[in-house]
């Protein structure tokens, strides 16, 4: 009875620190929208700022490395799978903006599931089928007008869409690390900030040539933030809830993104949002309570 508990503790201490990981790491949506770096570039300078951290505390810490190759192989894939994830969320966003961005890229949930019942025998309760469901509408009323105001963008919407599967694959190479050798948190995600920067260097250097780097230092500080806070802080927490949760739970509460951008858009953007939006997210969040159930 008590491991039961505890394990219920940590399932849902687990669950709150996914969720604020989710707001922070799309709050860093702003910082790219404002600050003039390049898509590519800027999210090889929040990796490699994270890199640098998470170097720090892994010493800090005295934490190591795994032993396993296959977990270290694990770890460098969801480097890479992040990688891109980032940068063609950031093309994303500067296509059709903050909002629909995020919202594309909180369509991980149905990759994760798949993934889940496919590859790892994660089974759906009713329940839970039910909330996938109500998630789907949910998400489907926040993004309607927005696609019909943001029509012409269709690659913001493709990239958008490509992003979500590059997330998708950057969370299930974490839950692969851990099945192989379980490993602190500060060297596992060094690996993947580092894997991250490294596989993205060259794609900067082609396509981001002319908005390579910050020019003042409130973009230089935005850009620090955005690796320490976003990065750091954020991905730490996702990272360390993963493994203590199922795909299918961890793709659920991961839809307090694409609410909490449309709150952003409306409260700081001063974009208009209709009924059917704020109907939709407050579906979103019931979906989420129903599929968070045990």
């Amino acid at each position: 009875m008590d491991g039961l508990r505890l394990m219920e503790k940590q399932n849902n201490i687990a669950s709150l620190m996914l969720v604020a990981g989710c707001i922070l790491f799309g709050l860093g949506s702003l910082i790219v929208k404002f600050v003039p770096v390049g898509a590519y570039a800027i999210a090889f300078w929040r990796l490699l700022i994270a890199s640098g951290i998470f170097y720090f505390l892994m010493k800090l810490k005295r934490q190591h490395f795994p032993k396993s190759k296959k977990a270290l192989f694990f770890a460098a894939l969801s480097g890479v799978f992040l990688a891109f994830d980032l940068a063609f969320w950031h093309e994303s966003i500067y296509a059709v903006g903050p909002g629909i961005s995020t919202l594309l890229n909180s369509l991980q949930i149905f990759c994760l599931a798949a993934i889940g019942f496919v590859f790892f025998a994660e089974h759906q309760s009713k329940l839970q089928i039910l909330s996938l469901f109500l998630a789907i509408v949910g998400v489907a009323l926040i993004s309607v007008e927005e696609l019909q105001h943001n029509i012409d963008g269709i690659y913001g919407i493709v990239i958008g869409l490509i992003s979500a599967v590059m997330l998708a694959g950057s969370m299930v190479m974490v839950k692969k690390v851990h099945q192989e050798e379980p490993t602190a948190l500060f060297p596992l995600m060094l690996i993947i900030s580092l894997t991250g920067a490294l596989v993205l260097l060259v794609p900067s250097l082609i396509f981001n040539s002319n908005n390579l780097y910050p020019t003042t230092w409130q973009d230089w500080g935005l850009v620090v933030i955005y690796g320490a806070v976003m990065q750091c802080v954020a991905w730490g927490m996702i990272a360390y809830s993963i493994p203590l949760l199922s795909l299918s739970v961890t793709g659920l509460l991961l839809l307090t993104e694409p609410v909490a951008a449309l709150l952003i858009d409306y409260f700081y953007l001063d974009k208009a949002i209709n009924l059917w939006q704020w109907l939709g997210a407050l579906l979103t969040l019931f979906a989420i309570y129903l599929g968070s159930k045990r």
